[in-house]
C-alpha cells in the first residue's frame, strides 16, 4: 500500500467528489492520505475529512501564500488545533518568493512560528519553499541550533545542493509528479539518489498531475504513478519502493500509528 503523503481533498476538483476521489485512490493501491491544510478556515474541514474516514490524517498551518491574512494568527491557535487525534503535521508552511503573495518577513516570522510549534508538539512540519532555497536553509540551520524538530520537504523541486544541505539537517524529501515530467533531468536524478530512508511520495493533489495524466486534475490514485516512475530511476521494484515510503511516512509522522489511525 502506498501512502498519498500530501493532498489536499477539501479543494475544487476533489471535494466535489471527494467520496469518489478517495475510492478511485484505494482500488489503486493507495492505503493513506494526509490532507493537508493551508490557511486557518480551512482547519475544521480538513480535520473533519480526517475525522470521517480512517484512513485520512490532517495537517494545520498557513501556507506562505496567505501570511499576510494571518499576521495574528498567534502561536497558541495552532498550538490548540494540534490536539485533534487525527492532525499529525504542521503546516504546510515555508517561504514562496516565486509569487511573492506574501510580505517575505512575514512569510518568515509566520515560518518560525511554524518551526516553534513543530518543535514543542513533535509534530513534523510540512515546508514549501519555492524561489527561497537561501533563506529556507538558512532559517532551517538557525532554527535546528536552537533544538531539533522533525520535518520534510514536499513536492521536493529544489537544487541538489539545496537536497543535501536539507538531508545534513535530517529532513526527508518527498517526490510529487513533477518528477516525471520531460524537463525535470535534474530532479530525476536527484530522486536516483535519495537516501531510501528519506523519501515520501504525494501528489500535491488537485496540482501537478504525473505522466501520463498530465493536463486533467491530479487525483491521489495518480501517487503510483509517480512512485512507479520513481521505482524506475532507482532500479527498484514498485512494491520495495511502495513498502519503503509507507514505512517511511509512518516513522517521520509517528502520530499516524495510534488507534485513531488506519490499522495498515
Amino acid at each position: 500500500m502506498l501512502v498519498d503523503s500530501h493532498c489536499h481533498l477539501e479543494y475544487e476538483g476533489l471535494v466535489d467528489d471527494q467520496q469518489g476521489v478517495l475510492e478511485r485512490a484505494r482500488a489503486a493501491g493507495v492505503g493513506g492520505f494526509l490532507n493537508i491544510s493551508t490557511r486557518q478556515s480551512e482547519w475544521d474541514r480538513v480535520v473533519g475529512t480526517a475525522a470521517r474516514e480512517d484512513d485520512v490524517w490532517a495537517s494545520v498551518g498557513i501556507h506562505p501564500h496567505e501570511a499576510d491574512a494571518h499576521v495574528d494568527l498567534g502561536r497558541d491557535a495552532l498550538l490548540a488545533a494540534t490536539e485533534h487525534a487525527k492532525v499529525i503535521g504542521i503546516g504546510e508552511t515555508g517561504l514562496d518568493y516565486y509569487y511573492d503573495k506574501s510580505d517575505r518577513q512575514v512569510q518568515q516570522a509566520l515560518f518560525r512560528m511554524h518551526i516553534g510549534v513543530a518543535r514543542d508538539t513533535g509534530l513534523p512540519l510540512i515546508i514549501h519553499t519555492r524561489d527561497a532555497e537561501q533563506d529556507t536553509a538558512a532559517i532551517l540551520a538557525d532554527e535546528m541550533e536552537q533544538g531539533a524538530f522533525p520535518a520534510l520537504i514536499h513536492c521536493f523541486t529544489a537544487s541538489a545542493g539545496f537536497a543535501k544541505t536539507v538531508l545534513d539537517l535530517g529532513l526527508s524529501i518527498s517526490l510529487s509528479g513533477i518528477v516525471t515530467f520531460k524537463n525535470a533531468k535534474e530532479l530525476q536524478e536527484i530522486a536516483a539518489e535519495l537516501p531510501g530512508e528519506k523519501m515520501l511520495v504525494e501528489t500535491d493533489s488537485p496540482f501537478l498531475a504525473p505522466v501520463p495524466h498530465r493536463g486533467k486534475p491530479c487525483e491521489p490514485a495518480f501517487v503510483r504513478n509517480t512512485a512507479e516512475f520513481v521505482a524506475g530511476l532507482r532500479g527498484e521494484s514498485f512494491d520495495e519502493l511502495a513498502e519503503r515510503t509507507t514505512a517511511n511516512f509512518h516513522a517521520l509522522f509517528g502520530k499516524s500509528r495510534t488507534p485513531s489511525g488506519p490499522k495498515a
